[in-house]
Parts: C-alpha cells; sequence; structure tokens
C-alpha cells in the first residue's frame, strides 16, 4: 500500500525521480539525509563544482559562528591544533563510510547505499549471528540519531534567531552611525530570551508548513546569498586592529575543553551528507578528490575564524560571533541577514527528521484524517524545538550538546565500527583494528564527558551578563 508523505508524493519502492534529489540537495545548508536520494541520471548527475559546493554549505553551519568561543574554551594554541586534529579525524572517518558503503553496494550488487542502509547491511553481512539477527537496529540507531542531531540544529536555530532578535531589539535606540567596538554589558536584558523564541514560534510554524521542495530551494538561495555576505563583512571586522594575544591563555581548563569537543565536532556537519553526494554526481570516482578539497578549505575557514575571533575579542567572546559585532547600523544589518538566512535553514533542516517521521505518522490514521496528522506532527515537532531551546537558554551549552551526544556518534564513532565490522571477515590489519578502535573510544570519552560537562554547566545558575543572551552595552 502506499504511503502518503508530506511532499504530497506517495512513497513507494521504486527511486524517486533525480528532480527531487537533485531538489534536495539544492535546498540543503547543512547536513542532510539520504533518505529518497537516488542514483542520478548520465545526463542530470551533479558537477565537481556543483558538489564542491554542496559539501563547503553543509559544513558551514550555525556552529561556524560559535568557533570563537569553542577556541577560548580550548586555548590560544590548543583550540586550532585541535580544530584541525578532530577535522583529520572527521573526514577520515567520511571515507572509511564511503569505502564501507561502496563495498557493500558491489557485495550485495546495490546501486546505492545510504548511511542507514550501510549500517544495517553490515551487521547483516557480519560473522556474528546475533548482529545478523539485530541488524535492523543499525539502521534504527542512526536514523534516531539524524533526527536528534537535525532537531538539535533545528534548537540551536531558535536559540540563534532568540539572541540576535533579543540584542537588535534592545539596541535599537542606542545603534549608532559611526561603528566602535562593544563594551561590557551595563545591564541585563529587558525581555527574557524565551520571550522571543515564543514571537518567533508562529512564524517558524508557517514556515515549516511549506511542503514543496522547488520553494525550499529558494528559500536555499536566499540563505546561502544572505549568509556569504554577511560571513564576508564579519571577517573583513575582525581583522582590522586585532589586540595583542600574548595575554591569552594558550590552553585552557578540561573543563572547558570538553564544551570545546561538543562545538567542535557539532561544526563538522556534513557526514550524513557524503554517501548521497557521491551518488548524484556524474563522475563518482572524482568524488574522493572534491572531498578532500571541500574540506581542506572548510578545515581552514574554522580554524581561522575560530582563532581570529577569540584573537580579537579576548574574554568577552560572546556564544555567537554576531553578538560581538559593533552597535552600529553597518553590523545590525549583518545580524539581520545572517538571521534571515538561518530562518530560512530551518525549513531545509527540518526537512530530514520531517521526512523520516511524518509518513510514519500518517500511516497509522485513515485518508481523511491524513492532513491534519501532517500538520499536527509539524507543529509538534516546531514546538518541540523552541521547548529544547527554552530549557537551554543558552546557545554555547545547546552547540556543546547536540554535538556531544548525537554528531560524536554519527562522525566518530559508527563509521570506525562500521569498518571493522564490513572487513573484518576479509583481511584486516591489526594497526586498522587498533585505529579503529582508538577513534571510536576517542569519540566515546567526547560523547560522555562532553554531554556530562554541558549537563553541570546547565544546573549551574545563569548570569543573564555572561550568557550568550545579550544585555545593553554602552
Amino acid at each position: 500500500m502506499l504511503k502518503p508523505s508530506l511532499l504530497g508524493r506517495h512513497h513507494s519502492n521504486e527511486p524517486s525521480s533525480l528532480d527531487d534529489g537533485s531538489k534536495l540537495f539544492s535546498g540543503s545548508s547543512s547536513t542532510t539525509s539520504s533518505e529518497n536520494v537516488y542514483p542520478p541520471e548520465e545526463d542530470n548527475g551533479l558537477s565537481m563544482m556543483q558538489t564542491l559546493i554542496h559539501l563547503l554549505k553543509c559544513n558551514t553551519g550555525t556552529g561556524l559562528l560559535g568557533l570563537p568561543m569553542a577556541v577560548k574554551n580550548a586555548g590560544l594554541l590548543v583550540g586550532p591544533i585541535s580544530l584541525l586534529a578532530i577535522g583529520v579525524l572527521t573526514v577520515h572517518c567520511m571515507v572509511m563510510l564511503l569505502n564501507c558503503a561502496q563495498h557493500l553496494s558491489q557485495k550485495l550488487q546495490k546501486t546505492f547505499m545510504n548511511y542507514e542502509e550501510a549500517m544495517m547491511y553490515a551487521l547483516e553481512t557480519c560473522p556474528c549471528a546475533w548482529l545478523r539477527t539485530h541488524a535492523a537496529w543499525g539502521r534504527y540507531t542512526v536514523s534516531s540519531l539524524l533526527i536528534i542531531t537535525q532537531l538539535g540544529f533545528c534548537s540551536v536555530y531558535f536559540m540563534f534567531l532568540a539572541d540576535n532578535l533579543q540584542q537588535m531589539v534592545e539596541e535599537a535606540h542606542v545603534t549608532a552611525n559611526t561603528c566602535q567596538p562593544r563594551k561590557m554589558p551595563v545591564r541585563s536584558p529587558l525581555l527574557d530570551i524565551r520571550l522571543y523564541m515564543v514571537i518567533i514560534l508562529p512564524f517558524i510554524v508557517l514556515l515549516v508548513f511549506v511542503q514543496n521542495l522547488k520553494v525550499l530551494s529558494v528559500f536555499s538561495a536566499l540563505a546561502n546569498i544572505t549568509t556569504l555576505g554577511s560571513m564576508a563583512l564579519i571577517f573583513e571586522y575582525i581583522v582590522r586592529g586585532i589586540p595583542d594575544p600574548s595575554n591569552l591563555p594558550l590552553m585552557a581548563s578540561w573543563k572547558t575543553f570538553l564544551l570545546f569537543f561538543g562545538t567542535a565536532i557539532f561544526t563538522f556537519e556534513g557526514v550524513g551528507m557524503v554517501l548521497p553526494l557521491k551518488n548524484q554526481m556524474k563522475h563518482p570516482q572524482q568524488f574522493s578528490f572534491v572531498l578532500y578539497l571541500a574540506m581542506s578549505l572548510v578545515i581552514i575557514l574554522y580554524i581561522s575564524l575560530g582563532t581570529l575571533g577569540y584573537m580579537k575579542f579576548g574574554s568577552n567572546t560572546q556564544a555567537s560571533i554576531t553578538l560581538n559585532l559593533p552597535n552600529c547600523w553597518l553590523y545590525q544589518l549583518v545580524k539581520l541577514t545572517y538571521s534571515i538566512g538561518i530562518f530560512f535553514t530551518y525549513a531545509l533542516q527540518f526537512h530530514v527528521p520531517a521526512e523520516i517521521i511524518i509518513p510514519f505518522a500518517v500511516s497509522q490514521v485513515s485518508e481523511s484524517w491524513v492532513l491534519s496528522a501532517d500538520l499536527s506532527v509539524r507543529i509538534g515537532l516546531v514546538c518541540l524545538t523552541c521547548v529544547s531551546a527554552m530549557i537551554i537558554p543558552r546557545l554555547d551549552l545547546i552547540i556543546s550538546l547536540v554535538g556531544s551526544v548525537s554528531s560524536s556518534a554519527l562522525a566518530l564513532i559508527i563509521p570506525p565500527l562500521l569498518e571493522l565490522i564490513t572487513f573484518y571477515p576479509e583481511d584486516v590489519s591489526y594497526g586498522t583494528i587498533a585505529k579503529d578502535i582508538m577513534i571510536s573510544i576517542l569519540g566515546l570519552l567526547g560523547c560522555v564527558f562532553g554531554t556530562y560537562q554541558a549537563l553541570c554547566e546547565l544546573i549551574q545558575p545563569i548570569n543573564p551578563l555572561i550568557a550568550n543572551s545579550t544585555g545593553i552595552y554602552a
């Protein structure tokens, strides 16, 4: 029986058209599930340049703006080195995921395999009878982590929008025409940050009612334009007049370093994108070169923004670098345009868990209730992300928590285990086994201790002057 989906199409066992897959890619700026993305026709695949752009897009989300705070939590020397190390490990795990999917596809004679399917088929073909019996749980685990990660991104977007809206509104009467560096906050915000989330909520709900991928691709184009322009102006500001960094610590405490880990791994958002992107290329054999090029540029961008941002603002570095920008109309416009881009990106990130959850939900009701069930689930998921942001009203902590809980599992823990399961029946060297176990243990330790430290920070009383919720600046 065909099941209606949120896009007004029917789900069947037949592959969807390339157009749908291409639109999904063009309408995504960050991590994108490979659901409903299938092999391209020869004439319509992605070129190397298009693939490069998509890889850059899916790794430059809101986490990018939190990197100066991440470097602050790690130290001026340890931060950039750790960013480089995590970036190299993440790319290596992406390559492992690609190799496993390619091996399983050839072994099982399948044209395409996404992240969830690769995990399931690897378990189905492994020597352990118990794992073969419970292979479906591998797919459920990866799908659940993708849902948690994407909804976590959406919660971060709520917090980001509320923070920047609060600062723009409450500083409007003191916004100047000339741009001067910010000073320390002198009083608490006029309205609680949660009230700004409630104000944003109905607009987000209306946005996620958009079910047409063509419209979402328009939103993606708008988000790309506003993000690119805003980022150029941010870099132009932070490279001017950087103060002497000799008084900044080269190494921070281990407790704040755990928060750095969560933020850093959150920022490398593209692990779920590599398989569907490779499948969509005209010449998939060129994907490895494009991946290495794109991730090299991404790592350079991360280290540059994180290091320069921390050197520029020092101990006053806030959870999002936009909150450190001068209180003048030019940079208020920067915050506004970047916020518009993030607002549109919410719908694109929301599309991933919606495609997984809504078809199942509407299949449980009669045909006359399909639309009501669809809209109810959308409203419920948006409210869930809003409530999550209200419970954790600090942008730095919610980024670190999402990164530690789910992003670390998808990016560092599962790929090495997948490689071991996939290739263990064959000739696997002891060096490979040791390397994969060490990477998974590192990811697990980061997940456990990063989550613990974020939760410890959450139970501390919130000082509105030092939290990311902004105060009024003199």
